[in-house]
């Protein structure tokens, strides 16, 4: 079964119950709202480009659309709820639209009492990755891939490496790799 295009959307109501419904569904960014909303109106014509402002404006007015908020609770539940890293959480946010400066001040909030390493071991305990067993090599670069992925930086990586044991030389193999 395909999908059609869209329907256009023409007059101010429509697109506005169209993006309260967006909303609805789910927490969006600013970015990611306009895009929506780019979809839904000839976005190549004046009056699409100032309709789309306009429902945007007036979604912050109403306190609706709010990015500071969005990136403070996007970057919350994934560090409690999916134990993600500050890269991680920072690229996601980037990806979605959220301005730099929010993403700094949210993720900077959000990570200032977590310690890095414990939250990495979270995150193994979480996914059920074990300890690399006899000094195995592919056992340990998946761990290391797997913490890279999750967003935690090298020197976390490499701490909870040498508190398991893993052979040093291993261990300088991947430091060479990240750098």
């Amino acid at each position: 079964m395909a999908f059609g295009r869209p329907r256009k959307l023409f007059t101010e109501v429509e697109l506005y119950d169209y993006a309260i419904s967006a909303l609805g569904r789910r927490s969006r960014s600013v970015a990611e709202l306009k895009r929506l909303l780019r979809n839904r109106v000839e976005a190549d014509t004046e009056f699409g480009k100032t309709l789309v402002e306009l429902i945007v404006v007036r979604l912050k007015d109403q306190g609706y659309l709010n990015d500071a908020k969005y990136a403070a609770a996007f970057t919350s539940y994934r560090r409690d709820n999916q134990k993600f890293g500050k890269i991680r959480v920072v690229n996601e946010l980037r990806v979605k639209g959220v301005h730099g400066d929010v993403i700094e001040k949210a993720v900077g909030n959000g990570y200032e009492d977590v310690k890095e390493e414990t939250l990495a071991r979270e995150y193994l305990r979480r996914k059920r990755i074990p300890k690399p067993k006899d000094r195995n090599k592919k056992e340990a670069a998946r761990v290391f891939r797997n913490l890279t992925r999750a967003g935690f930086g090298s020197r976390t990586i490499f701490a909870i490496l040498k508190k398991w044991d893993v052979d040093e030389e291993i261990i300088s193999e991947f430091e060479s790799e990240a750098s």
